[in-house]
């Protein structure tokens, strides 16, 4: 057998070979994509018909999608364990099922109850299927030359779930109601996400001989609590989540009071979305000759600066459009730098248990945030904005390479 054939052959991290690899990561990119634009982005369309159906306000209903959020915060943290230790095939196709059904669900809802509970059932499902799942899968799975790019392709492809499903949500709604419209896309999201995940996820459960420290009655995250470090990150995710969120939905009005017409103000907002696929691919290549830290330290940088200049430049449109071109640069890389950053610190073996303890605080931030700063106005907003980007960047900046290759084992020596 020749050298290339016996590169091709060689079994990837966590069985299968790369050809496999190169499957799971187009599944995963695929089932983040309709999961994201089903379970989530359907909502901002179907909100006010739902609303009207029932006859009660979009608050009530908006309550409703709220819940969902903190009910997938609150589960981070079992379902990353579990992923620690088992296969991810099971679970991820049972919250792919269980997000279908509740979809289905939610489009034969007749009492405001039976809203909230379907989304319980859709943050659950998010929980068990979405993101944080396929990174822990991707962490498990293939080997450290291959994470950062499956990272990139999966976030690059499910950037366009609102480019696609909000349009088709709305046809799908004018044309045949909200009711017809959600089983349809719970029949899509089905097809999609329970086949996927069924077919290329290996079977095979990550390595345990490391997810718990012998001798120590506490699991790897817990310990993790103890590490300087991970509270350095915690402040620099959190924070930035805030900044990120609250321009999000604060962006148009902050323009559109700065003087811009209101086609103009959305205009410009909508770079960010674009802008973060760039910024994604950026720090993604830096990523390879710096440390991750120090590319994604200087990222949040920039976007602090940004947000400080825009009340200075914001009035015309060459200087919004400067800043929220920087601004957005840095908009999603939180989401491919966290993965990276925590295997570097603390390893593979735990990473779903860190990662999900991670996510609860950042999570239950980005959804208060918008609520948070809605009275502030002007540069007061951007003020805090970039006070938060610049309170993410000295955090990372202060991180320390953590004690590898036995880092979380450290961290039980110091009790």
């Amino acid at each position: 057998m020749t050298a290339a054939a016996n590169r091709a052959a060689a079994p990837a991290r966590g069985g299968g070979t790369p050809a496999t690899g190169h499957r799971l990561i187009a599944v995963l990119a695929a089932t983040a994509t309709v999961g994201y634009g089903v379970l989530y982005y359907t909502f901002s369309v179907v909100l006010h018909p739902i609303a009207a159906t029932l006859h009660t306000s979009t608050a009530v209903i908006t309550g409703a999608y709220t819940a969902s959020v903190l009910v997938a915060a609150a589960a981070a943290i079992p379902v990353g364990r579990y992923l620690d230790r088992r296969s991810a095939r099971g679970l991820m196709t049972g919250g792919a099922a269980l997000g279908s059904l509740a979809l289905a669900g939610l489009s034969q809802a007749t009492q405001v109850w039976q809203v909230y509970a379907a989304f319980t059932l859709i943050g659950l499902a998010a929980a068990t299927s979405l993101y944080e799942a396929a990174f822990t899968v991707v962490v498990h799975q293939l080997g450290p030359d291959r994470r950062a790019g499956a990272v990139l392709a999966i976030t690059i492809v499910a950037g366009f779930a609102s480019t696609i499903f909000i349009p088709t949500t709305g046809w799908l709604t004018e044309h045949h109601g909200w009711r017809t419209a959600l089983l349809v896309l719970a029949a899509l999201h089905a097809a999609v996400t329970i086949t996927g995940h069924a077919v290329a996820i290996p079977a095979g459960a990550p390595d345990k001989s490391a997810t718990h420290t012998p001798g120590s009655p506490h699991p790897a995250d817990v310990r993790t609590l103890l590490d300087r470090g991970f509270w350095l990150l915690t402040i620099s995710f959190v924070t930035h989540g805030i900044a990120t969120s609250a321009v999000s939905v604060h962006l148009v009005g902050y323009l559109t009071h700065a003087g811009h017409p209101a086609t103009t103000a959305a205009a410009i907002a909508g770079m960010l979305g674009a802008l973060s696929v760039t910024g994604r691919i950026a720090t993604t290549t830096l990523g390879r000759r710096h440390p991750i830290t120090t590319t994604t330290a200087a990222v949040f940088a920039l976007q602090a600066a940004a947000a400080a200049a825009l009340p200075l430049l914001g009035g015309t449109v060459a200087g919004a459009v400067a800043c929220v071109a920087v601004f957005g640069l840095g908009f999603g890389v939180g989401t491919i730098a966290r993965p990276a950053i925590i295997v570097d610190r603390y390893g593979t073996t735990a990473y779903g248990a860190i990662s999900g303890t991670l996510t609860v605080p950042i999570t239950i931030a980005k959804a208060a945030a918008p609520l948070a700063v809605a009275g502030a106005t002007g540069s007061i907003l951007m003020a805090a904005v970039a006070l938060l980007c610049l309170t993410a960047a000295s955090a990372l900046a202060g991180l320390r390479t953590a004690p590898r290759p036995a880092a979380v084992s450290d961290l039980t020596a110091r009790t």
